[in-house]
């Protein structure tokens, strides 16, 4: 934790957990677990796919909600949904898409996760 800590901007974090967390028992914790240990060695997508051949970390964590719990923490949404205006971000499209940009590739953004009312803060440095 730590390590992932230290490659944020400024150190800058923020926990959350299901508001609703009575619901995790362990049967169902251990399911969650089990999801995702059955995706460990997957490449790390980055061209966002919906599938499971390559996974990225939202998709990770929205599947496992998913599959596990029958909770979607936030909808996902196409590409094109997305503000795709910064010069940055055209950059990275171009140069993983090239001219074809799927912008009706469903997927979900960590702002999205963040942003759920299903999740809670329960850590953040001061």
């Amino acid at each position: 934790m730590e390590e992932w800590i230290k490659q944020g901007e400024d150190k800058v974090y923020v926990a959350k957990r299901l508001k609703d967390d009575i619901i995790l028992t362990t049967e169902r914790t251990d399911a969650m677990r089990n999801y995702a240990t059955s995706l460990l060695g997957k490449n790390y997508d980055i061209f966002f796919n919906w599938s499971d051949d390559e996974i990225y970390c939202s998709e990770l964590v929205w599947k496992i909600y998913h599959q596990t719990l029958g909770m979607d923490l936030c909808e996902p949404r196409p590409l094109r949904d997305f503000d795709l205006s910064h010069p940055e971000v055209r950059r990275i499209m171009e140069q993983r898409y090239g001219e074809i940009i799927p912008l009706k590739e469903v997927m979900v953004s960590p702002g999205d996760l963040f942003d759920s009312k299903m999740l809670v803060e329960v850590q953040k440095p001061s």
